[in-house]
C-alpha cells in the first residue's frame, strides 16, 4: 500500500515508509519504529493507518538497517544516532505536516518500544506541529533523549503491559507523577497479564490478541478526537 519517500532532515536526507488512504488525503500521523527497525510489521502498522483514513509515515531513524535478532536489535538502539534521530523525526513531522495529502493541523506520533520512548521525546521537540502523542510500553535508554516535558503541549494516551522488565507499573507510576506535576493531560491504559510488546502481531510468543485490538481502538478513537 505505501512506499519509501526522502525528505529533508535538517541538512541531511531522512528517509521513511508512507501510506496514504483510498480517499487520497486525511489526517497524519507518525508511527515511530521498535528496536527492529522498520521492518514489515511497522509498515504493517503504516497500512493499517491508512486503512483507517489517516496518512501514516514511519521515519526511519536506521537509515535503512533492520534486524531480526535481539541482540543486534539492543545494540543498534544503544548505538543510535541520538542527534540525527532528533532531526530525522523532526523533519518527518514537519514533512507529514505540509504534505499535500495531510489535511489535519497538526500530526498524531505513534510509537512501540523503543519508538514509544522517542514518540514522547519528539512532542518535545516539535510541540507545534505534535497534537496527540500514543507511546505503546515506551523505553528511553538514551541519558541524551531525554524530554523535557515541561514543554508538551500535546495529549498523551499510553499502553503498557502488565508484566513488562522495560516498561511495567514502577516506570508507568513514575511517569504519571512527572505528568500530574506539569500538569499534563493524558490517560494511561495498564493491560492485565499482558508482556511487553503485546501490540506486535509478528511475535506470537507476546502478542495478545485482546488487548492489541482494544489498545487500537483507543488510539483510533484518541487520534480522531486529537489530530483534525
Amino acid at each position: 500500500m505505501g512506499e519509501l519517500v526522502k525528505f529533508p532532515s535538517n541538512g541531511t536526507e531522512g528517509q521513511g515508509y508512507l501510506a496514504l488512504p483510498d480517499a487520497g488525503a486525511g489526517p497524519g500521523v507518525v508511527v515511530l519504529q521498535e528496536w527492529w527497525g522498520v521492518n514489515d510489521q511497522i509498515k504493517e502498522v503504516c497500512d493499517r493507518f491508512a486503512t483507517e483514513g489517516f496518512v501514516a509515515l514511519a521515519p526511519d531513524v536506521y537509515r535503512g538497517v533492520e534486524t531480526k535478532e535481539p541482540d543486534e536489535a539492543a545494540k543498534l538502539m544503544m548505538s543510535l544516532n541520538i542527534e540525527r534521530a532528533a532531526k530525522d523525526m523532526v523533519g518527518a513531522v514537519h514533512y507529514l505536516a505540509h504534505h499535500e495529502a495531510v489535511i489535519s493541523d497538526g500530526v498524531g506520533v505513534v510509537g512501540f518500544c523503543m519508538g514509544g520512548g522517542l514518540a514522547l521525546w519528539l512532542a518535545t521537540l516539535a510541540p507545534t506541529e505534535v497534537a496527540a502523542v500514543v507511546p505503546f510500553y515506551g523505553v528511553i535508554p538514551w541519558e541524551a533523549a531525554q524530554p523535557d516535558y515541561s514543554v508538551l503541549d500535546a495529549p498523551v494516551q499510553g499502553h503498557y503491559a502488565e508484566v513488562d522488565d522495560f516498561a511495567g507499573p514502577p516506570a508507568v507510576a513514575a511517569l504519571e507523577a512527572t505528568f500530574t506535576e506539569y500538569g499534563k493531560t493524558y490517560e494511561f491504559f495498564m493491560y492485565d497479564g499482558t508482556e511487553h510488546a503485546f501490540a506486535n502481531d509478528h511475535r506470537p510468543e507476546v502478542f495478545a490478541q485482546d488487548a492489541a485490538r482494544l489498545a487500537w481502538e483507543r488510539t483510533l478513537e484518541f487520534l480522531r478526537e486529537h489530530v483534525k
